[in-house]
């Protein structure tokens, strides 16, 4: 992809947890920078601190050393593996929550909402309730209650890991689109390769823990975007072999 200008620079990121056994170094000199409407996937072996390095991103973990270099009016939206959807409220009022709890639901910004929910298909369950919807619609109505922030970069933590497989190949090409289409920058975890080679503009991978930057891929396939039609490109199953082998070595 040609770059846009670099929102985020991470420098010497290192994360130690503390337990009654010592000191546990999550991860070790991590230096990434993420450019603007970049897809950006991180994966590695179990452990590694990919999770961490989301939580660090997000402000939920303010333990660590090292610098996060961004603008001071970049906002950050957080996508948890559930959707967390609460019962008894409707589509349309699980979406508003966060605007809520910012203090900043206005007229305009439950309008912009509303206008989300329709744009991606959601327009008939803005009154239901989650318990009529599927898991994969489910996992659409939680990133739309995400962008209802207008985040400039979207913090991913497995978002398709409840979804069968089957649900995740449609749901992850829903969400991808969503993304590109409404120009946000994403940063994703993932377990699940395929997924990242199908949604991503590059794929950084981790050694095992300490977590650190082993490699990064810039995936091209020739300008082909759509996750469907790039696990049908003979390039997928090359990065595919190529990214296997680095994390063999370290499993």
């Amino acid at each position: 992809m040609s770059k846009n200008k670099v929102i985020l620079s991470i420098k010497n990121l290192n994360k130690i947890y503390h337990d009654l056994n010592g000191e546990l170094l999550a991860i070790e000199n991590i230096n990434l920078d993420v450019f603007d409407k970049e897809f950006v996937s991180i994966v590695g072996p179990s452990g590694c601190g990919k999770s961490t390095i989301l939580s660090i991103l997000a402000g939920i973990d303010k333990e660590y050393s090292g610098e996060l270099l961004y603008d001071d009016t970049l906002s950050i939206g957080y996508m948890l593996q559930t959707d967390s959807l609460f019962p008894w409220k409707t589509i349309l009022d699980n979406c508003l929550v966060g605007l809520e709890v910012k203090k900043e639901l206005t007229e305009e910004s439950k309008a912009y909402v509303i206008e989300l929910l329709k744009k991606y298909g959601l327009e008939e369950f803005i009154d239901k309730y989650p318990n009529n919807l599927s898991g994969g619609m489910r996992q659409r109505v939680a990133l739309i209650r995400t962008l209802a922030l207008k985040p400039d970069i979207l913090l991913l933590d497995e978002p398709l890991s409840a979804l069968d497989s089957q649900t995740r190949l449609s749901i992850g090409n829903d969400i991808f689109q969503i993304i590109k289409n409404e120009g946000k920058t994403a940063i994703m975890v993932t377990h699940d390769l395929g997924e990242a080679l199908s949604t991503s503009d590059r794929i950084v991978v981790l050694t095992k823990r300490p977590g650190t930057v082993k490699k990064n891929y810039e995936v091209d396939f020739n300008g082909v975007n759509d996750p469907k039609e790039r696990r049908k490109d003979k390039m997928f199953s090359k990065y595919q072999a190529e990214i296997w082998r680095d994390l063999d070595v370290n499993i």
